[in-house]
C-alpha cells in the first residue's frame, strides 16, 4: 500500500505545488495575458516587467534566500513556467532565459563573489540576464565549432567573437558567455564568463524578427576586444564544457513546461471553439471526428504533464556534478523532446479544428501554433535529443 501511495504521488501535485501553479496562473491570466497580443504584433517588450516579477517573488525561484532568491526547487519553478506559458509563452521563454539559464547557472557554478555580486539584482529584476552559447557558424555542434575566443592577459581575458539567437540579448545587462580559451581541444578547452553589457566591446549586432515567441527579445551579440576580469569566470578555467553540459540538463527540464502550458491553452481554446462553432445546424463538438481530435489532444496534454513533472522532480536530486551524463541526461532530453513533439501535435489538431479561423495571423491559436517549431529546435534539436537518448541506452 505504501508503494502504491508513493507511486501515485509521483504523478500528482501536492497541495503546496498546486497552490504555486494556481497562484502563477492567476497572475499570468490577469497581468501577462493582456500583454501577449502587442508583444506578438510588434516584437515589443514591456520594459518594467522583470522588476514587477521580482517584487512579486517570481524571480530567483531556485536561488537561495541568502542571495535574494525564493529557495524553491526545480519542480516549483517548472510549474510557474507552465502557468506563465498558458497565457504568454513569449514572456515565459524570456523568464526561463533569465531565471534558469542565467541566474540558476550562476547559483550552481559561480563563486561566492559572483553570487553576491549578481544574484540579488537578478532576483529583484534590477538587471536582466541571458546566456550566450550558439554561434552563427555552429548550431548542434555548439562546443566543437565554437569560434569565440578569449586570450588571457594577466588578470583579464580579451574576448572576440559573436553569439546568435540569444534570448534576452537586446535587453540583458549581463550575459553568461562561453568562449574557447584553449584552441585545438575540440569540445573542451572552454571557459564560461559573466560579461556585462556596458563593458567596452559589447555590442548588440542585431535584434531578430521571429516567426514565433515574438516579444521575447532575441539578438546577435558581438564581442570586440572585450576585457573581462578573471574573477568573472564561472566554474573552473578551461572547464566550461562541464558548465554547459550540466546546465543543458537543467535547461531542458525547464523548457519542457513551456510546451505543456502552450498545449494546455490550445486544448482549452479548441474545446471552447468546438462548443460554439456551428456547422450543418449544430456545434462541431457533436461531430465524432472533432471529438476524436479533442480526445487525442487531452491524452497528449495529460501525459506531457506527468512526464514533465516527474523529470523536474528527478533533477531536484541532481547537482551540477551529476548532470550532463547518465540517466538524467537521457531523461531530460526525453522530456523536452516528448513535450515539444506532443505540443506540435496538439497545435496541429487545434488549427484543424479552428479551420480558416486558425489560419489567420491575429488569432490566438495561430500565435500558439507558431511557437511549436522553436520548441523542437531550441536547447538541442529533436535530432540531438534522440542521439543523447540512444547514446545513454547503448551505455546501459
Amino acid at each position: 500500500m505504501e508503494d502504491e501511495i508513493t507511486m501515485k504521488n509521483q504523478f500528482t501535485l501536492t497541495n503546496e505545488q498546486q497552490n504555486i501553479l494556481d497562484h502563477a496562473d492567476k497572475y499570468a491570466r490577469e497581468q501577462l495575458y493582456p500583454l501577449a497580443q502587442r508583444m506578438d504584433d510588434e516584437e515589443w517588450w514591456p520594459s518594467d516587467i522583470m522588476q514587477v516579477l521580482g517584487k512579486l517573488g517570481f524571480l530567483g525561484i531556485t536561488v537561495s534566500p541568502k542571495y535574494g532568491g525564493v529557495g524553491l526547487d526545480m519542480l516549483s519553478a517548472g510549474l510557474i513556467c507552465q502557468a506563465f506559458s498558458r497565457w504568454n509563452h513569449a514572456l515565459a521563454l524570456a523568464w526561463v532565459a533569465h531565471d534558469n539559464l542565467c541566474a540558476n547557472n550562476i547559483d550552481k557554478n559561480g563563486s561566492d563573489h559572483l553570487r553576491e555580486k549578481y544574484l540579488p539584482r537578478l532576483c529583484s529584476g534590477e538587471i536582466i540576464g541571458c546566456l550566450g552559447l550558439t554561434e552563427p557558424g555552429a548550431g548542434s555542434d555548439a562546443l566543437g565549432s565554437m569560434n569565440t575566443r578569449a586570450i588571457r592577459e594577466n588578470d583579464h581575458y580579451i574576448l572576440n567573437g559573436s553569439k546568435i539567437y540569444i534570448t534576452n540579448g537586446p535587453i540583458a545587462d549581463i550575459c553568461l558567455v562561453y568562449t574557447k580559451t584553449v584552441p585545438g581541444k575540440g569540445s573542451k578547452g572552454i571557459t564560461a564568463f559573466i560579461v556585462e553589457s556596458d563593458m567596452p566591446g559589447f555590442k548588440v549586432a542585431q535584434k531578430m524578427n521571429k516567426m514565433g515567441f515574438r516579444g521575447s527579445q532575441t539578438a546577435e551579440l558581438f564581442f570586440e576586444n572585450l576585457r573581462v576580469p578573471l574573477e568573472n569566470i564561472v566554474g573552473d578555467e578551461h572547464q566550461g564544457h562541464q558548465v554547459v553540459m550540466s546546465g543543458l540538463d537543467f535547461e531542458r527540464s525547464m523548457v519542457a513546461p513551456i510546451s505543456v502550458g502552450t498545449a494546455e491553452r490550445a486544448l482549452s481554446l479548441s474545446l471552447e471553439f468546438a462548443k460554439t462553432r456551428k456547422q450543418f445546424g449544430k456545434p462541431i463538438a457533436q461531430f465524432q471526428m472533432v471529438q476524436s481530435r479533442l480526445a487525442d489532444m487531452y491524452v497528449w496534454v495529460e501525459t506531457m504533464k506527468t512526464f514533465c513533472w516527474s523529470i523536474l522532480a528527478e533533477i531536484n536530486e541532481v547537482d551540477e556534478t551529476q548532470a550532463g551524463k547518465g540517466d538524467i541526461h537521457a531523461r531530460t532530453a526525453a522530456s523536452i523532446m516528448y513535450c515539444a513533439n506532443m505540443c506540435n501535435r496538439v497545435l496541429d489538431n487545434s488549427v484543424q479544428i479552428f479551420g480558416g479561423n486558425g489560419y489567420i495571423w491575429e488569432s490566438e491559436i495561430n500565435r500558439l501554433f507558431r511557437t511549436t517549431k522553436l520548441l523542437e529546435i531550441g536547447a538541442g534539436s529533436t535530432e540531438i535529443r534522440k542521439i543523447i537518448i540512444a547514446s545513454e541506452l547503448f551505455k546501459s
